[in-house]
């Protein structure tokens, strides 16, 4: 059985820091896994990466120690076997805008009786050790993502389903819905954030989001508790538009327009 520190932090109520992951190449997952994160996201709801993608990615992440997580590209139960078939102890659902969409992920995560997840373990099974089965119902995390106001109006329902065991805001698209600009500090957002953190405390459910690390400080102070705190994107554009925007100064003396700023996404 392999670590899995999302789920260890998140029973013990400690923070658990993760890194999300959109380019397809197993290479850069292994470089965020070695970042010493709880848990690492391959992305497949948005960008290039495709199914072989995602399991040499899974592959690189679970040999180097976070919980090896996806976000997957649909709420179906397809697309959410295969990933946890494929070696992730946790999917992230997209688009989850009811109490009977939340049921719906549960089930295709867990074997009966508790769901209608179909028994084909193919990677995941020889990774995590014969004792898969078992323990897969209470050891795989479902987390379905609220990023609509559809979502924040049925978020007690929602969190009341049995088997979620955390949720996922992302904000950009929850700020889309509620018709704010795309800020990570905007009043309407942050108020937001706050009856979302409020409602997974009447319901036992773990806040998580996606966050920047200038971003993190404030959502741990907010409740948050799993919290994505780096992009692999997001990272390698920050660092090229500084790196080039530094040597065309020195080598010309040119001014150079204000940096791109990090991402809410």
């Amino acid at each position: 059985m392999l670590p899995n520190p999302l789920l260890e932090k998140c029973r013990a109520g400690q923070p658990a820091l993760g890194g999300w992951m959109s380019i397809p190449a197993p290479v850069t997952a292994e470089a965020m896994a070695s970042l010493g994160l709880d848990y690492a996201v391959v992305d497949r709801q948005h960008g290039p990466v495709g199914f072989a993608d995602m399991v040499g990615m899974l592959a690189a992440v679970s040999h180097r120690g976070p919980t090896p997580v996806v976000r997957t590209p649909e709420n179906t139960p397809s697309a959410i076997s295969t990933s946890l078939d494929a070696g992730a102890m946790a999917v992230i659902v997209p688009l989850v805008n009811s109490a009977e969409e939340a049921a719906a992920a549960v089930a295709s995560c867990r074997y009966p009786p508790d769901g209608h997840r179909s028994y084909g373990p193919t990677r995941v099974g020889p990774v995590e050790g014969p004792d898969y089965y078992e323990r897969a119902n209470r050891d795989v995390m479902c987390i379905p993502m609220v990023e609509t106001r559809a979502a924040l109006e049925d978020l007690d329902n929602i969190l009341s389903v049995p088997g979620v065991d955390a949720i996922y805001v992302g904000p950009s698209d929850l700020a889309i819905s509620l018709g704010l600009p795309l800020s990570g500090e905007h009043p309407g957002l942050l108020d937001a954030l706050d009856s979302i953190v409020e409602g997974c405390r009447r319901h036992g459910v773990v806040p998580g989001i996606q966050a920047t690390p200038s971003l993190t400080p404030d959502r741990w102070e907010r409740g948050f508790q799993m919290i994505t705190v780096i992009s692999d994107l997001s990272a390698l554009r920050t660092l090229l538009s500084r790196s080039v925007a530094e040597a065309r100064r020195l080598v010309s003396g040119e001014e150079t327009g204000p940096e791109r700023g990090e991402s809410i996404y």
